[in-house]
């Protein structure tokens, strides 16, 4: 069923949560959760000889040019990547990736605009549905939308995302809040409702993909040891938040300690060594790969690129891709899958408000 992740509203199907904030990963993680009514642990180095080729080959910064413009050099290193904290991040390992460019930012409301401008794209959010995949729904409910974040005003376990995710009929990139709301004014925020299709999309016409997984996580350590979080190790350095997330009660009372209750204009908070930006919070990122929980225990040690498939034991029959850097929505107190090396997945057709992504384009 290709929409099946999209229709969250008027069927008991299930939610692809971890696309919408997050969710555990594994069997063990949600136990935990289950027992503590806690979302705190959910979701989901050594350099090898060969790695002085690379870096002697990358060192010099290739010439910017208009396909590069916006776009900062990544310069290619060997890291240790994934977190021990995370189930399906483990095991910390040995991985070297080549030189490569990456926006300098998530790709916004106004880039993606001159995309369908100049293309006349719809996205799958905007698409009708098939009601071959909804036997037994009524027609008149089988309506285009996607899954909203809507705070409840009473205070509710953590256990069930659907009590603060709607599936809000009109909701797509250009009606973030569904057929009322717009984006005027916000030309400058990411774009969000964009599925996988839509984000590869975007990135062919552009002449650039999306980002390996690997290709990833290198940037966002911007050229760093492991550090707690991609910033450091302390959350808040002099009492400064770092990374658009939540703050408060979540999901009821959003504290705006940060000054946003949703996503923030990009280039809000301060970069990383490599001049990146929002590669913590804000929204979560579409990469390339196929997500399986156990790539690392065998994932290529040069320039991985994901699995051949995908599998999540969650929910086996999803077709589903790796996510990255979390969202406006991660907190420790619900999800701390914004701090580094750790892993997000999502439904290749499934959008939300705190989805989006960035390109980068090869030397």
């Amino acid at each position: 069923m290709t929409y099946l992740y999209r229709f969250i509203g008027w069927i008991g199907c299930t939610l692809s949560i971890t696309l919408w904030g997050c969710q555990p990963t594994t069997t063990s993680e949600r136990a935990s959760v289950a027992s503590s009514d806690s979302m705190a642990h959910c979701a989901a180095s050594g350099i090898p000889s060969r790695s002085t080729a690379i870096r002697q080959a990358t060192s010099v910064v290739p010439t910017r040019n208009s396909d590069t413009h916006d776009m900062v050099w990544i310069p290619g290193n060997t890291f240790q990547m994934g977190a021990d904290e995370f189930p399906d991040a483990r095991p910390v390992h040995s991985v070297t990736v080549n030189g490569f460019w990456m926006d300098e930012h998530e790709v916004t409301n106004a880039q993606f605009a001159r995309f369908v401008r100049q293309t006349g794209y719809v996205t799958v959010a905007e698409r009708p549905l098939n009601p071959q995949d909804y036997p037994g729904v009524p027609a008149a409910q089988l309506v285009p939308g996607s899954a909203v974040f809507t705070p409840p005003v009473q205070q509710i376990s953590l256990t069930n995302p659907l009590q603060w995710w709607q599936y809000v009929s009109g909701a797509s990139w250009q009606h973030p809040k569904g057929p009322k709301s717009t984006i005027r004014g916000h030309e400058n925020e990411p774009v969000v409702h964009v599925s996988y299709d839509d984000a590869a999309a975007y990135a062919k016409w552009a002449g650039k993909r999306l980002p390996t997984e690997a290709e990833w996580e290198l940037a966002a350590r911007g050229g760093k040891d492991a550090h707690t979080y991609y910033w450091g190790n302390e959350l808040k350095p002099a009492g400064k938040w770092m990374a658009n997330i939540y703050q408060g009660d979540f999901p009821r009372q959003n504290a705006l300690e940060d000054g946003f209750a949703e996503a923030a204009p990009v280039k809000t908070f301060p970069p990383n060594p490599y001049g990146l930006y929002d590669m913590d919070g804000n929204v979560w990122e579409w990469c390339q790969d196929f997500y399986r929980p156990d790539y690392y225990t065998k994932s290529p040690a040069l320039n991985p690129k994901g699995p051949s498939d995908s599998y999540d034991p969650d929910e086996p029959n999803a077709v589903k891709r790796v996510q990255r850097g979390g969202s406006f929505l991660c907190s420790d107190q619900y999800c701390v899958r914004y701090k580094s090396g750790s892993r997000g997945k999502g439904e290749i057709t499934s959008g939300s408000n705190n989805l989006g992504f960035r390109c980068v384009k090869s030397s």
